[in-house]
């Protein structure tokens, strides 16, 4: 077992960086129990140093005025430290989130390439021009940086979806203030100093750590904030949305999600089942895009709900340091309680329990064991609600119609998954399901360029890609007339 063998104390990351804290939130292993770090319990006062210093450094500092090719610079110094720190990183990973070791490398390989993919894009900031407007006439649409960003980090994803987010606010010019969750702090706070040792200047990013309230809270009721790009559940999106209202600022939520795995019985079925187990038992389902139902054709059905049963036994959870681990741990008591009450849930509704059903056996970690309920109807519970851990509902289907129908019947539209090797009907169906992304033989999977976003009560704006960027700029539109142009009121005399 390779850990990190010391407890981390860290402070907040504000002005380049460490501001002392007046408490401390303890963090211990959720797979473990072992105390394995202590983040600065922020204040609104804290908060407020943060927002004031990135306002300061938008309208008076050096980021925004620098050229695209100097932010690009400094981007991918910092994307070149990171890999420099990679197993550092996701070793923090493990230890504060509970997943396994081999998922925290691969989160990190992608911040790498997120932040290389970002500095790209600060160099290729364009606008429009218009010389067809008539005589001495002309128009010019710019992008500019909106101003300072606040960013809410959930804990399943907290090296990732801070790499999601904070590089390209930052390459499109902005400053950025962070909140990352009281759980898993660690590497946002790491990826501030690796920004600092960049080239980043002052205020341009900022860290404060703690609670939604009153850190959170702050960040996005402050007028000095432009614009609040948050993940996290759809309850607390809601009420992030009312907050932002008072001040018009703009907002992005990516939000909970109940995703599709749809299987049909032209699939490659090893790849398939492949696919299934990863969509559901990747960081332990606690995931908002997780396959979590598994939508599959009756004609197969039994047989591949039997083959899937059967690979599931193999997948290992317990050491999450350990190379060969595959399900971690749940992040808290309370959400282990939660996860465990929903297999409560599942049994007593009526669905076949065909795998796990318990809690795990380690003493120590809060482990949930993989979960399969097959026979799942559309009323029972485990089909409608975001779990959140590693919970299976299986459905079987009749035909397309009834498998698009079953896919949407969800208030969630974050991702969908279908298989098969038809290509026509792949195409057929992709335009009917209502999600911000449709994974074809593939499940949670994307690249850089891709932009990543939900319809319905997944939320709205998007992440990555082109798309993710321009969310951090404005559009000014500029219209000049060219030498002496005929007067509105002319002389009378």
């Amino acid at each position: 077992m390779n850990q990190v063998s010391t407890t981390r104390d860290y402070a907040h990351h504000v002005s380049g960086g460490d501001r002392a804290p007046a408490a401390m939130i303890e963090r211990h292993s959720p797979a473990t129990g072992r105390l394995v770090a202590r983040f600065a319990e922020g204040t609104a006062a804290d908060a407020a140093a943060a927002i004031a210093e990135a306002r300061e450094a938008f309208d008076n500092g050096p980021w925004p005025q620098m050229t695209g090719m100097e932010r690009a610079a400094v981007v991918r110094r910092w994307a070149d430290l990171i890999e420099e720190n990679l197993e550092r990183l996701a070793r923090i990973e493990v230890d504060e989130v509970g997943k396994p070791i081999r998922q925290a490398r691969g989160d990190l390989r992608n911040v790498v390439s997120l932040t290389h993919f970002a500095a790209g894009l600060a160099m290729q900031v364009h606008g429009e021009t218009y010389t067809n407007l008539g005589p001495q006439k002309a128009g010019w649409i710019h992008r500019e940086p909106v101003g300072v960003v606040g960013m809410i980090i959930p804990w399943n994803f907290p090296a990732l979806i801070f790499a999601q987010k904070v590089p390209f606010a930052l390459a499109a010019g902005c400053t950025v203030v962070v909140k990352p969750s009281e759980f898993t702090s660690g590497t946002a706070l790491e990826l501030a100093r690796l920004g600092k040792l960049a080239g980043l200047p002052d205020g341009t990013l900022s860290v404060v750590t703690g609670y939604g309230d009153p850190v959170g809270e702050t960040i996005v009721k402050s007028p000095e904030v432009d614009f609040v790009s948050f993940t996290g559940s759809t309850a607390v999106g809601r009420r992030i949305l009312a907050n932002s209202a008072e001040t018009l600022k703009r907002v992005s939520l990516e939000l909970g999600g109940k995703s599709a795995n749809i299987v049909f019985a032209d699939a490659d079925l090893d790849d398939a089942i492949d696919g299934s187990l990863y969509g559901i038992f990747y960081n332990q389902g606690e995931c908002c895009c997780s396959a979590t139902r598994l939508l599959v054709d009756e004609k197969i059905a039994d047989d591949f709900v039997e083959r899937l049963v059967a690979r599931a036994r193999t997948l290992k959870l317990g050491d999450v340091h350990a190379d060969d681990a595959d399900v971690g741990a749940m992040i808290s008591d309370k959400h282990f309680d939660k996860v465990c009450s929903y297999l409560a849930r599942g049994k007593a509704e009526g669905a076949t329990l065909r795998l796990g059903g318990e809690a795990g056996a380690q003493a120590d970690g809060l482990f949930v064991q993989p979960t399969i309920f097959d026979n799942v109807t559309r009323d029972m519970t485990i089909f409608r609600e975001e779990i959140f851990g590693p919970v299976l509902s299986i459905i079987r289907f009749k035909d397309q119609d009834e498998a698009v129908r079953l896919a949407n019947d969800t208030a969630y539209g974050l991702a969908s998954s279908l298989w098969t090797k038809n290509f026509d009907t792949a195409h057929q169906i992709t335009p009917k399901l209502r999600s911000g992304s449709v994974w074809i033989n593939t499940t949670i999977d994307g690249a850089p360029q891709m932009p990543f976003g939900g319809y319905k009560a997944s939320g709205f704006g998007r992440e990555m890609g082109q798309a993710g960027f321009d969310e951090f700029t404005n559009i000014k539109t500029v219209f000049a007339h060219l030498g002496k142009r005929e007067p509105y009121y002319p002389s009378k005399g």
